[in-house]
């Protein structure tokens, strides 16, 4: 870390924690079953489900990258 890279590590955990939630957030979403359907048909539950799944997703993402 004192060598001066530390600008690359954070862009390394950086783009490691954005590809690791946009997987979480497809594959939690696909298993959950929101699709688009479901956010044509009902909106409000389509933007619940999807607001668990992004809070479960950066709970995770934090603890196995950032945190870690």
């Amino acid at each position: 870390m004192t060598s001066g890279k530390l600008y690359e590590h954070l862009a390394e955990i950086d783009t490691s924690a954005c590809d690791m939630a946009e997987y979480l957030i497809k594959e939690m979403a696909r298993k959950q079953g929101v699709t688009e359907q479901l956010k044509a048909v009902d909106m409000m539950r389509w933007i619940g489900l999807m607001n668990n799944i992004r809070a479960c997703v950066d709970e995770i993402v934090l603890n196995d990258i950032v945190y870690s």
